[in-house]
């Protein structure tokens, strides 16, 4: 862990850059109490008490102006987002400017209206854009008359409007309702627009910072159009001809518009690649004077970032200059060193980085992605005063000596006790606020006059379509309950709430990380451990994953049938790799028809001692199991790939998978096999437990080798049955380790007995055998019918079958989908594993509407599909 609190004494320094980076990625997701005691002691202030009565004067002042409360701090106001109206407002707004079609439009809005009270807000403010959003604009008093049901609770008025006066109607008052709130969020259409926009702000003391609206491109000509539009909008900052004394205005860069594949796992391509467009843009830039920053995205993509930054920086073409930056979360883990790595750069090439320090604006996304890949902790703090401890502790960093001449920092901040502090601890230092168009107005106009600091505006250009996905980060960002944006210009909250120092605040918790938001491997709470992921796309948990990978790619392995806890003699077969057949993974004996008897034998003669076990002791035994799986993660990852062509993320979800139908099952069986005691007449006792049936049967796919084989194995073991396990011929070796990871846990060798071998031979004698008390299987609907028949055919108790068989999968797309995300989803479900799983999508259907772009997405997002080797990260 990064010790913080030392930062400020300059150890790092003698550090070279490519070295201390491994220092930030060890921090990615340290352990959060301990991490924020480091941070407490480099944010914590001189004078809480003075810094305190700023702050509250400094919210006064806010609070009389004219423009305190603008359309948008007010619909965060009536609209929050822990309201059911709130979020259907984003929801809205997320999809109707999108849906080109009448019909769907108004389907959506009925939808929404319907689930929600929206009379109760109409008329509660004075602010045009509130009330259009109260569905408003012409229904405000004019349209409808706002009633009561008979038994006096709010009626759904907007509701019944629908029914009156027809969806068109609605349908234009909506969409300009969304219109009014584009506006307020995108200072114009074009970089044209938006200049002559700006002009107002520019003549008052501020600056811009202009965002090309878009999001991620997929295809290469996404991300061509994207290009062209900030060398279009850099040419026009080049010739822009104001004369006002406002510093020249900069552009901000989003990586992941500029290259379809902007991610870890294509670190070579992207660098090169996504490298020369970037440094084309700079070049432009430099022409003109108008500086560059790099937006900051997703935490997976920081290092990655980071080393792009650097080799464009350190180009003959950059150097010298000072102006092209990088923007930095401080709700990252990593930000402080990351800002100790950026000082390290500027140094070893003397020239001055710009550094824009924000809160961050993908917490959501990285608790939930985070949450279900499993990790060890999170790479963002979970509470929103540690998050401005961390700011602090950044600013105070970057107004430190350490930095002056090498780092010019930019703090983007609505909180007006985080801006206090930044002036009590900047000095002499030179630097510049920054805040987002379409909010905080009043606090920087207080701050320019009083302060006389320079104020920089974050503007999104663009088409309001391409606003969307903005605007949702926007809401969720500043429209939850916990924001400052939202409190600051709220006459009903108190001055003093808002201007507690956030050390202060944070020390009042007994524990500093938020027990309400569980760590990962404690989501499932105390029913069971969520399974453990691996992040490859950090460096300090990919390099020891990689180092282990390498040490088992030359392996070789050998599988045999499993009876009685004992390995059987017999022919031996060679196992080839699929995409590499002169490599031989390891060879494997099939079991004969006598052997296959032998097992149900032995499992027949098992069962009743393995039935009456308790269950405590056959659900640790998978607890053990998937303990054990946990451990050998990079061996059955290396075997996934080798022996069933396994991509290395579809092996680290294969292991997880198999360890989380384990935990499941264990769970499960001690909830639904406890004796239940029935009520009784006095001296009579009835209970009712279940128990297993006997010998199952397990028959298994080659495509997901160890989980379904595993989740089949596992859930009739701890049943009470006792099993014979017939893996597909292709992937019999993950099967054989599996089973003796579950003999290390403590499975007895005679309650499983696995047949690896000949589908017909092995199954025809597994099915006719009158023993078996049932089957689970996974595989064609071909085989399921043959099975069920032979099942059928037997002198015998009638079995069950479990099956789960082929099919055809669909997706159905309407309008209100954003196209970009339906092609991710698309893709990953249609080509990922080249398709191989039963889940895979088959079969899309479009509307009509939209079918068209949604078929060029899709087109381009496939040719960037790269088929490759599985053992490489970046196929």
């Amino acid at each position: 862990m990064f010790k913080a609190s030392e930062a400020l004494q300059g150890d790092f320094l003698r550090s070279q850059p490519s070295e201390f980076l491994h220092t930030v990625s060890a921090n990615y997701a340290v352990d959060e109490d301990s991490y924020l005691r480091e941070l407490i002691e480099l944010a914590q202030a001189q004078d809480l008490a003075a810094l305190s009565r700023k702050a509250n004067q400094l919210i006064i002042d806010v609070r009389k102006r004219d423009n305190a409360v603008d359309s948008i701090d007010a619909l965060l106001q009536q609209y929050s987002l822990d309201t059911q109206e709130g979020i259907m407002l984003m929801c809205l707004a997320e999809a109707l400017l999108r849906v080109p079609d009448a019909d769907t439009a108004d389907a959506l809005i009925r939808d929404k209206l319907n689930a929600a009270q929206w009379d109760r807000h109409v008329g509660q403010s004075e602010h045009t854009l509130v009330n259009a959003a109260a569905w408003g604009l012409v229904m405000t008093g004019k349209v409808v008359n706002l009633d009561k049901r008979h038994d006096g609770t709010p009626g759904t008025v907007l509701g019944r409007l629908v029914k009156r006066s027809g969806e068109p109607v609605i349908r234009g008052a909506m969409m300009q309702a969304m219109k009014i709130m584009g506006r307020q969020f995108v200072l114009g259409r074009t970089i044209t627009e938006a200049l002559k926009n700006g002009k107002p702000q520019r003549d008052q003391g501020y600056t811009y910072s202009f965002d090309m609206l878009g999001e991620a491109a997929l295809t290469r000509a996404d991300a061509a159009k994207y290009f062209a539009d900030y060398s279009k909008a850099i040419a026009a900052l080049v010739d822009d001809k104001y004369k006002g004394a406002s510093p020249k205005p900069t552009i901000s860069i989003k990586l992941s518009a500029l290259h379809p594949h902007y991610e870890v796992a294509r670190e070579e391509q992207v660098i090169e690649e996504l490298g020369e467009s970037v440094l084309e843009l700079v070049r432009q830039a430099r022409k003109g004077d108008v500086g560059i920053t790099i937006d900051a995205e997703e935490a997976d993509r920081l290092e990655l970032s980071l080393k792009l930054f650097e080799k464009v920086y350190r180009h003959p073409d950059v150097q010298g200059w000072g102006n092209f930056g990088l923007v930095v979360q401080a709700y990252s883990k990593r930000a402080l060193p990351v800002l100790c790595w950026l000082t390290l750069v500027a140094r070893s090439q003397g020239d001055r980085i710009p550094v824009r320090l924000v809160k961050g604006a993908y917490w959501d996304s990285e608790i939930k992605w985070s949450q279900q890949a499993g990790l060890a902790n999170y790479p963002v703090f979970t509470r929103k005063e540690a998050t401005d401890v961390s700011y602090l502790a950044c600013a105070r960093y970057l107004l430190s000596p350490l930095t002056d001449g090498h780092i010019y920092p930019q703090f983007a901040t609505h909180n007006a006790h985080t801006v206090t502090c930044i002036l009590s601890m900047a000095g002499e230092r030179e630097f510049e606020f920054q805040r987002l168009h379409g909010m905080g107005d009043a606090l920087y106009d207080t701050v320019i006059e009083q302060a006389g600091c320079p104020v920089r505006i974050y503007a999104p250009v663009g088409a309001h379509k391409d606003l969307l996905p903005y605007l949702v980060r926007r809401l969720l960002e500043n429209g939850a309950n916990s924001s400052f944006v939202h409190k600051l210009v709220d006459p009903r909250v108190p001055v003093e709430t808002l201007t507690a120092h956030p050390v202060a605040t944070l020390q009042r918790h007994t524990v500093l990380a938020n027990p309400r938001i569980p760590l990962p491997p404690a989501l499932y709470g105390e029913g069971r451990r969520n399974s453990r992921g691996i992040n490859m796309n950090v460096l300090c948990e990919w390099l020891p994953l990689k180092e282990q990978l390498d040490s088992w790619w030359n392996s070789r392995w050998s599988g045999a049938p499993l009876v009685n806890g004992k390995r059987l003699s017999g022919e031996v077969r060679p196992v080839l790799c699929p995409y590499q057949l002169s490599h031989q993974v390891g060879e494997v004996v099939w079991a004969t028809a006598d052997q296959t008897r032998e097992a149900i034998d032995g499992l027949s003669s098992a069962f009743v001692r393995w039935n009456a076990t308790p269950v405590d002791q056959r659900a640790a035994i998978l607890e053990r199991t998937a303990d054990k799986l946990e451990e050998h993660m990079p061996e059955l990852m290396a075997l996934c790939t080798l022996e069933a062509g396994k991509l290395l993320q579809d092996g680290i979800d294969e292991v997880r998978e198999a360890v989380d139908f384990c935990r499941y099952y264990a769970a499960q069986a001690r909830q639904r096999f406890a004796t239940i005691t029935l009520p009784g007449p006095t001296g009579e006792s009835n209970e009712i437990y279940l128990q297993g049936r006997g010998v199952f049967a397990c028959i298994s796919p080659w495509n997901f080798p160890l989980a379904i084989f595993l989740g089949q194995v596992s859930a009739a073991l701890v049943c009470g049955n006792t099993v014979v396990a017939k893996p597909a011929e292709q992937t019999s070796l993950v099967a054989v380790r599996c089973v003796e990871l579950m003999h290390e846990a403590g499975l007895p060798g005679d309650v499983l007995a696995l047949l690896p071998g000949d589908g017909k031979q092995v199954g025809s004698v597994v099915t006719a055998d009158s023993r078996i008390t049932g089957v689970a299987f996974t595989g064609s609907t071909q085989t399921a019918h043959i099975i069920n028949r032979a099942l059928a055919a037997r002198d015998s108790a009638i079995a069950p079958m479990i099956a789960e068989t082929g099919g055809q999968n669909a997706m159905i797309v309407d309008s209100t989908a954003l196209p970009e995300q339906v092609v991710k989803d698309v893709v990953h479900s249609a080509f990922q594993s080249a398709g191989q799983r039963c889940s895979a999508l088959r079969v899309l259907f479009v509307q009509e509407d939209i079918a068209e772009r949604v078929i060029e997405l899709l087109k381009g997002a496939m040719a960037e599909l790269h088929v490759g080797d599985p053992a490489r990260r970046d196929t």
